[in-house]
């Protein structure tokens, strides 16, 4: 049987808001955003999404929880998993995600800047439950919300991870990050085989032809896909990319 990918709804949040982000670029009152992100949240659990990615602007850049509230809320809204990312700086960031409903986190500066911390989370909650972000520009990691670039090669830094016991990455090329653009299927394609783990792509996906595309192309370890503009500019039918292309898988 082909394998399935799995389709996870992006839910950006800043300032309590849905905003679109494009390379990495939060912006506020897109109309097809809408302002709410619960009522988004709704909305993908009604057009049958089986797992929700949410990110913090504040607290990825700022370090706030101004958003809590409103995470907490959808984690309590939908009864389908919510991986939370933005932010998570620390063990304690880690358990106040977990808190709030999450059934996963996301970390991508904290493991490179902190590796012993970020082993430290990997190893209180497995490494089934926490997943490192990849976010490339031009091959180079980028972190603190994609704006210091780093110097390190991606795929370097994906079998640093590795090593450190990361069993799944979200990779993401930001320049394709919301510029409908169609993916970067080689890099993250490359990160999968490097490491042999699982991996779920991240940008520029722009309707169906791409997704398709990337379930052919993808290999065996990307399993998964997070699409926001896309779904949100309604550029493919919905109940269609729900019904071909998604699997009821999580971990």
């Amino acid at each position: 049987m082909a394998k399935k990918i799995l389709i996870i709804p992006s839910i950006d949040i800043q300032d309590g808001k849905t905003v679109r982000v494009v390379q990495g670029i939060p912006e506020l009152n897109c109309p097809s955003y809408g302002n709410d992100p619960v009522e988004m949240a709704l909305i993908w659990r009604a057009e049958n999404a089986k797992c929700l990615h949410v990110v913090d602007f504040n607290s990825a850049w700022y370090h706030s929880h101004v958003n809590h509230d409103v995470i907490r809320q959808i984690c309590e809204s939908v009864i389908i998993p919510v991986e939370l990312g933005g932010g998570i700086s620390n063990l304690e960031d880690a358990e106040k995600a977990f808190d709030l409903g999450a059934a996963r986190i996301v970390i991508g500066t904290l493991a490179h800047e902190n590796k012993n911390e970020y082993v430290r989370i990997l190893e209180k909650f497995s490494p089934n439950k926490v997943v490192a972000a990849i976010d490339v520009i031009e091959g180079q990691v980028v972190t603190r919300g994609r704006r210091v670039f780093t110097g390190i090669d991606a795929l370097e830094y994906a079998k640093t991870l590795k090593e450190l016991g990361t069993e799944r990455y979200i990779v993401t090329d930001v320049r394709r990050n919301g510029m409908l653009l169609g993916p970067n299927i080689e890099l993250s394609k490359k990160i999968a085989e490097i490491t042999e783990k699982k991996v779920t792509h991240s940008g520029g996906i722009s309707g169906y032809r791409d997704l398709i595309q990337l379930q052919k192309e993808g290999g065996n370890h990307i399993d998964s896909v997070i699409i926001g503009r896309a779904l949100y500019e309604n550029r493919f039918s919905c109940q269609k990319i729900w019904r071909v292309a998604e699997a009821g898988l999580f971990n």
